[in-house]
């Protein structure tokens, strides 16, 4: 093995896409990353059969499977089992641990996050909730506590790729690059009828349910828009959206001279969470190679604006700023859990986060309790709506 030194790991979320993604890059890079912590939510087997692969010092689950985990990993003494959120924010502050790898979905990314960087870990992001609620709370606890925030979103890790060795140069702006979803193309006629099963099958990406319906409408790239302002220090008009079907071109740095750079390869989630995992070190891997040949048209489009709602309701609210982006971000979780319940229509889900995002009080400078309220109040505003 190279110069490589061995990093320990805790996994927020290791039960969902990208966590058992981070699992696989784990795996194959033997003997370089080892896992002191591994959390999930309701997914209590999954998280036995990987706690019995990879020894942890402990697991998180959530209190109503605790005495599940606890009798199936009985005879595993050298695993902790712990539950709820509290034992999330205290796992990641244990001093083994040199990364922490968010991987949770949505608001509950957050407290721990807070935790493992004021505790002087570096941060693999693909919680970008975090970013969009609290991104200037965030990104100045991580220059106070001097810890690397790491992109693990495929196109924030394009951006942060393209800006390796360009610290000097000023940005003019950053191009993120969307799939366009499952509906690109159609009108708002065409999506009032659509079914759940039709809006999680995206084109390119396997993902989790949340993120495939936000991929749907657009609300996944107005995340992504908020999160890239705050991750590369830019302003409301350095972040532009470019349709790009094949999902080849993970985004864009457009520098003041001009010039473009771009980060190409296959849509595969395990490139982007090795690169954090690693950094700054680019890893071998037998991961399947990019071909021009194969693809030998690459195309880009406007997004359209008009039929999904969702991308400018992001941009007004990441240039309302405060609790605004807090309140988008709560409004569409509970939207998307009750369109995968069948309770709201595919464009009903934009109607109530534009009607939430009115109703719900507006701070400018909120605190880290201003953000819990804001978030409680935008789900119970919402809930009241559907």
């Amino acid at each position: 093995m190279d110069s490589f030194s061995q990093k320990t790991l805790a996994l927020l979320g290791s039960t969902g896409s990208i966590g058992t993604q981070a699992l696989e890059v784990v795996r194959e890079q033997q003997g370089r990353f080892r896992v002191a912590v591994l959390t999930a939510g309701r997914q209590w087997q999954l998280l036995v059969q990987q706690a019995q692969e990879f020894r942890p010092a402990a697991v998180v689950i959530n209190d109503e499977f605790y005495a599940e985990v606890k009798a199936a990993l009985a005879h595993q003494p050298e695993t902790q089992v712990l539950a709820g959120a509290a034992a999330l924010t205290e796992v990641v502050q244990r001093p083994e641990i040199d990364m922490v790898l968010t991987a949770l979905v949505g608001y509950a990314g957050l407290p721990p996050t807070v935790a493992a960087i004021r505790a002087g870990k570096d941060i693999a992001l693909a919680n970008k909730e975090t970013l969009v609620v609290a991104g200037e709370l965030i990104t100045a606890l991580v220059q106070q506590h001097r810890v690397r925030l790491l992109p693990v979103d495929s196109e924030h890790s394009a951006i942060f790729q393209c800006l390796a060795g360009e610290e000097q140069n000023p940005i003019e702006k950053v191009i993120l690059t969307a799939s366009g979803g499952p509906f690109r193309g159609r009108s708002a006629a065409d999506l009032a009828a659509i079914t759940k099963a039709q809006a999680l099958k995206h084109p390119n990406w396997t993902m989790g349910a949340k993120i495939t319906i936000d991929s749907a409408t657009l609300m996944n790239k107005g995340l992504e828009v908020i999160e890239a302002k705050w991750l590369f220090n830019l302003t409301n008009d350095q972040v532009e959206v470019i349709v790009h079907p094949q999902s080849i071109v993970h985004s864009l740095v457009q520098f003041a001279d001009g010039s473009l750079k771009a980060q190409l390869g296959l849509p595969d989630m395990k490139l982007p969470i090795q690169y954090a995992l690693g950094y700054p070190a680019r890893l071998r891997n037998d991961f399947p190679r990019f071909s021009f040949l194969a693809y030998p048209t690459l195309t880009f489009e406007a997004p359209d604006l008009a039929t999904f709602r969702h991308l400018p309701l992001a941009y007004a609210a990441m240039r309302a700023g405060g609790t605004a982006p807090c309140t988008l971000n709560a409004a569409n979780e509970v939207a998307v859990a009750a369109f995968l319940q069948d309770q709201v229509s595919f464009l009903g889900m934009a109607d109530v986060v534009a009607e939430c995002l009115e109703r719900v009080p507006y701070l400018a400078a909120p605190t880290l309790a201003d953000y819990a309220a804001t978030d409680a109040e935008a789900r119970r505003v919402t809930a009241e709506l559907l």
